[in-house]
């Protein structure tokens, strides 16, 4: 789930300043964390807890309250802090950005023992998005992602706990197995290239003009750091983007030592102590 929160930070300073370019330096002294980082680690947070409706809404509700200012869209700020515990029918793109890490829990070795898709994670990831996200769209949005996710880390190699990947010397063909799955099974557009999407994309919080857009910066990147360029050079919703591409293209190729830690200088230690648990719940 590094990969989303390295989306984030890059793109923190983009979202409101859109650049069309891949010429950027990565990181800059100005980024921060945004709602995005927070509410993956919510999710994060409510899987190890066990993954329940309640889960979800505590986890969210507890980490909205930490980081009142990340930056939280209209309507779910206005859920964060009330009473309330029922969903709001949301498409926005917030769903998506937070499921990396239902992505991560879905069984790569019974999908290859069996040939058949992982629910667990998958209907995870569905309740981490009708807590607040119950509209199609929203649900749509973020099934797309953690599919994406668990796909990048079934075919690529290295990232399934207990499974080497089937296919693990032809990126190309990963990626075609993705993008015809994505399609098909969501009726996302996946055809435009970047250079087709960029000249006219403009800022969009839905999942269905955001997500599609951030699997393509995906599947045209060579490495990590490709993909979250590519995002960012959308513009948009910057830093949504390349949260959401970069959490499939951690999946994928991993990430680079260098970025991880210039990435982890920008987290305070709450949020610190979330990634170590996760890393010790995912590798139990």
């Amino acid at each position: 789930m590094l990969g989303a929160i390295v989306g984030d930070i890059v793109g923190s300073v983009y979202e409101w300043n859109n650049i069309k370019t891949k010429e950027f330096p990565l990181f800059r002294d100005d980024c921060f964390f945004t709602d995005d980082t927070v509410m993956t680690c919510a999710v994060a947070e409510a899987v190890m807890n066990g993954g329940e409706r309640d889960d979800f809404i505590d986890a969210m509700k507890k980490y909205g309250k930490m980081y009142p200012d990340a930056g939280y869209g209209g309507h779910f700020s206005v859920w964060l802090n009330s009473d309330d515990r029922e969903p709001y029918n949301s498409f926005g793109n917030g769903s998506a950005m937070r499921v990396a890490p239902c992505g991560w829990i879905m069984n790569c070795g019974f999908t290859a023992r069996t040939g058949m898709w992982p629910s667990n994670g998958r209907e995870i990831a569905r309740l981490s998005a009708e807590v607040t996200h119950n509209h199609p769209e929203g649900i749509k949005g973020a099934l797309a992602t953690a599919d994406a996710i668990f796909m990048a880390r079934f075919y690529f190699g290295g990232y399934c706990l207990d499974y080497e990947a089937p296919i693990n010397d032809d990126p190309d063909e990963c990626k075609k197995r993705i993008r015809e799955h994505i399609e098909k099974e969501y009726g996302y557009d996946l055809s435009k290239t970047l250079n087709e999407i960029r000249p006219t994309y403009r800022f969009n919080e839905t999942c269905q003009e955001t997500v599609p857009q951030a699997i393509v910066a995906f599947l045209e990147s060579t490495d990590f750091e490709d993909a979250i360029r590519n995002a960012i050079s959308l513009g948009g919703d910057s830093d949504t983007l390349a949260a959401i591409t970069g959490s499939i293209a951690e999946a994928a190729y991993g990430i680079p030592e260098e970025i991880k830690q210039k990435a982890l200088s920008y987290l305070d230690e709450p949020l610190k102590d979330v990634l170590r648990r996760w890393k010790a719940f995912i590798h139990s």
